[in-house]
């Protein structure tokens, strides 16, 4: 088993979390059966879709929560922020760059060409400001998620050495909105200037590009932030609040269904985003307040959870690309493939917790060194 502290655990954030990776790898099993059509492609294509999602708001929310604690704290001091982003590079960067290594010899091995634009990928900038390469495919969210971790903090910090130090809760608040202001607007700014013709090139040039993304990741840190000011109503309302998510995400995605992204634009390239991230948001009173469940649901939930950061990384350009490129997946006859997918899904798993269990948590673990935390102690 997995170990982990189950006291730190919240049942309903870790079926967040296994949801989202198991949408996501369900979503590239689609490879396996490269001829299928119909409607139920389309629906597992979006749960992929729907997955990120899932990450990018429960991450903000993780994080949004620190950092309230944090900034708020009236012995605050910079260290603090440090030993934040420090907590969240061990957390972050051991596993994305080993894997980054791994997928360019794997390139070499194959024989294909590695993208002219590897070194970007280091720095984090392969997608910052425009599609990325055919390369680590899967990586494009990592960006997302390592810049917002830099940005909000710094904002923050500006705000409280300079701000009053009496209205920190409603600095973490303006500079939350700002945020999300400002990559509302570069949304608008996009459809404005770009005509996009079909949901590849929508995937590629919006939705993986971290100059319109990053406000996902601070929906989840708006909700963080009325979780800490409104507990009571967070918790009297939860059962409200889901409904209304729900409601709000079905009504989004029936909305798309009805339309193309030729017809309404605005839907796809300024709204669905938001929407999204807010439907999803509308989640967390609920989920945030579902602490634990029967062993038989929670063992199996908290294991696919606490796996799902080697999972995603390692399920589709690493796994998916060496097997197919063994084992044609085209040459498969159509009584194997539902095995092959089963499969496929079983060693992400297996390799995915070799990986957490050797390198992943003896990394994370190095942030509770007692030489790291006696440096940063108050």
């Amino acid at each position: 088993m997995v170990s982990s502290p189950k006291k730190h655990r919240i049942f309903g954030l870790d079926l967040m979390r296994a949801a989202a990776i198991l949408f996501v790898v369900g979503s590239h099993s689609l490879w396996v059966f490269p001829e299928a059509i119909g409607s139920w492609v389309t629906l597992i294509t979006f749960s992929g879709v729907l997955g990120v999602e899932l990450f990018f708001v429960l991450s903000g929310f993780l994080i949004g929560r620190i950092l309230f604690r944090i900034f708020t704290n009236p012995d605050f001091k910079r260290k603090h922020l440090t030993y934040f982003l420090i907590r969240r590079w061990f957390r972050t960067l051991p596993n994305y760059y080993l894997v980054l290594l791994i997928n360019i010899l794997l390139v070499l091995i194959i024989g294909r060409d590695l993208p002219d634009t590897l070194a970007q990928y280091f720095f984090f900038l392969q997608n910052l400001t425009s599609g990325m390469d055919i390369f680590f495919t899967e990586s494009w969210s990592l960006p997302v998620e390592e810049f917002a971790y830099v940005l909000g903090p710094l904002l923050l910090l500006v705000a409280v050495l300079f701000g009053n130090k009496n209205k920190r809760k409603q600095h973490f608040l303006w500079v939350t909105v700002s945020l999300l202001i400002f990559f509302f607007v570069a949304k608008v700014i996009f459809n404005s200037n770009h005509v996009v013709a079909d949901l590849e090139t929508w995937n590629i040039e919006l939705r993986a590009v971290v100059l319109y993304r990053i406000d996902s990741i601070f929906y989840g840190v708006l909700f963080a932030y009325l979780s800490r000011i409104h507990p009571e109503r967070w918790k009297q309302y939860r059962v409200h609040s889901f409904f209304i998510g729900s409601l709000l995400f079905l009504s989004l995605h029936a909305a798309i269904t009805t339309t193309s992204i030729t017809e309404t634009p605005w839907l796809f390239n300024i709204a669905y985003f938001p929407i999204c991230s807010i439907s999803i948001a509308l989640w967390l009173p609920l989920l945030s307040e579902l602490t634990s469940a029967p062993r038989w649901i929670s063992s199996p939930i908290t294991f696919i959870s606490i796996i799902s950061y080697s999972m995603y990384l390692l399920h589709y350009s690493i796994i998916l690309q060496l097997v197919n490129s063994y084992f044609p997946m085209a040459a498969l006859p159509e009584s194997m493939r539902p095995v092959f997918s089963v499969s496929y899904v079983v060693l992400t798993m297996a390799l995915s917790y070799l990986l957490y269990r050797f390198y992943e948590k003896p990394m994370m673990d190095l942030r509770d060194a007692p030489a790291i935390k006696e440096k940063f102690k108050d």
